[in-house]
């Protein structure tokens, strides 16, 4: 018998930290054939899914899918999500949470009308303004760095 994945147990427990603490469990997925998801919503071959008790009926977390029905623009839609495509699980309100890596492009085929779409691209990142500064600051030779900013909403940055 194969042995089965730790993925499913561990996005079952950070979805169970989520809503202990009274965070908003989101997952962000990798959408191919396999994926039944609102195409209208997908973003460079992703989605970012609320996954809360509030925003889904039926929530079933599996070992080989996540299954549910939730509402978008008022329709009620059924959502099939393979496990191996989900390559994030985190809280809303504070971006805590686990990456996974993405899936394999020969184990999990991309639609024929996104494969052009979700391609990957390479581009540069720019540097932002505080990080310019600390630069700066380096070569004058001030020890003393910016302290980082505080508030804003968190972001979830994936990095390849």
């Amino acid at each position: 018998m194969p042995e089965v994945s730790t993925k499913p147990y561990l996005l079952r427990a950070i979805y169970e930290w989520c809503t202990d603490n009274g965070y908003t469990p989101h997952i962000a997925v990798v959408v191919d054939s396999r994926t039944r998801v609102p195409m209208q919503f997908v973003k460079n071959g992703e989605i970012v899914l609320n996954i809360s008790f509030e925003a889904t009926s039926g929530l079933k977390m599996e070992n080989e899918t996540i299954r549910f029905s939730a509402r978008f623009g008022g329709v009620s839609r059924d959502i099939d999500i393979p496990v191996e495509n989900v390559i994030a699980i985190y809280a809303r309100e504070n971006g805590q949470g686990m990456a996974f890596e993405a899936p394999n492009p020969a184990t999990a085929p991309i639609a024929a009308e996104q494969q052009e779409e979700s391609a990957p691209m390479l581009s540069s990142v720019p540097v932002s303004e505080p990080e310019k500064k600390d630069a700066g600051s380096e070569e004058n030779g001030d020890d003393d760095p910016e302290p980082p900013k505080k508030g804003g909403r968190p972001v979830l940055t994936r990095i390849k």
